[in-house]
């Protein structure tokens, strides 16, 4: 079995490429984005449709419901699910997204944290009544840990606060003796590299069409079954058109939002794929097409 990551910004076409490829070397595809993993979230997150995905089997695509929380954890299970049935069906894996963060965690591993019972909550949140007091207590016991947050960031000092009250370490030393275990070993890793001015063009072209398949229906559905409060209904495509709904957008300023903040998002997917992954190929989608057959063949 051989196994393989496409990644590239939204828009890239990534899709395509990986059902082409799946469909020509008998393969299963895991899909790492943070918003097709939901249910009924189908247009604002360009998932493949159930036509495009009935000649493949897909894992981590209609996983879980919008108000069901999760984090990197739930793929790793993902993967561990994939990479068990390629296995037993003696089939390759395709991993393909633009959330390559997943794949750096899962090739990196995750130290497991300690237990955090209710007693502990109850003590970070009175500690977290006081922030200044609260920072000041990571400065004097993880200095390093400090240095790399904001003294008004709650989430992290939270974080922080947890593991030191059920450990009695600091995070940067307790992370030190609770190593990580890598749950990819073994992966080559491609990217979609397009001209940033064909991308743009590209991420224009998608917005007009999802907008006319029915975004604005989609997120009306999504805010009336489930509310604003569920995290999901702040993500791209999604945000946009709430406030389009609120009367703050016209309908040709929230196509142009979209596509102006999807553009930002995939600068910044860019920026991560070259600044925290290993060396890697990367080209268009010809380019990679061929290279991935020549790697598959081989």
């Amino acid at each position: 079995m051989k196994q393989i990551a496409i990644l590239g910004p939204t828009a890239s076409g990534k899709t395509a490429l990986s059902i082409e490829l799946a469909l020509a070397y008998n393969a299963v595809i895991l899909s790492l984005d943070s918003l097709s993993i939901y249910k009924q979230i189908d247009i604002a997150s360009a998932k493949p449709t159930l036509l495009e995905r009935r000649d493949v089997v897909h894992f981590g695509i209609d996983e879980i419901n919008i108000t069901t929380p999760f984090n990197v954890t739930l793929f790793f299970k993902l993967y561990q699910k994939a990479m068990q049935y390629a296995q037993e069906n003696d089939k390759n894996l395709i991993i393909v997204g633009g959330t390559s963060f997943y794949l750096k965690s899962m090739m990196e591993g995750l130290s497991q944290k300690p237990t955090i019972t209710d007693e502990i909550k109850t003590q970070v949140q009175n500690t977290l009544l006081n922030m200044q007091s609260a920072y000041e207590l990571i400065k004097n016991q993880d200095i390093t840990y400090a240095n790399k947050i904001s003294p008004q960031d709650k989430y992290r000092i939270e974080k922080w606060l947890e593991i030191y009250y059920a450990s009695g370490l600091g995070s940067s030393e307790y992370f030190l003796y609770n190593t990580k275990e890598p749950l990819i070993k073994n992966i080559e890793i491609f990217e979609i590299d397009l001209d940033k001015e064909l991308l743009r063009q590209r991420i224009a072209l998608r917005t007009n069409i999802m907008l006319k398949n029915g975004l604005i229906d989609e997120v009306v559905f999504l805010e009336r079954t489930y509310t604003r409060k569920p995290n999901p209904m702040s993500s791209i495509g999604i945000k946009e058109t709430l406030d389009y709904l609120d009367g703050y957008l016209n309908l040709e300023e929230l196509e142009e939002k979209i596509s102006t903040n999807t553009a930002r998002l995939a600068k910044r997917q860019r920026t991560f794929n070259t600044s925290q992954l290993p060396l890697h190929v990367k080209g268009d989608t010809t380019f990679l097409k061929e290279k991935i057959e020549q790697y598959f063949q081989s």
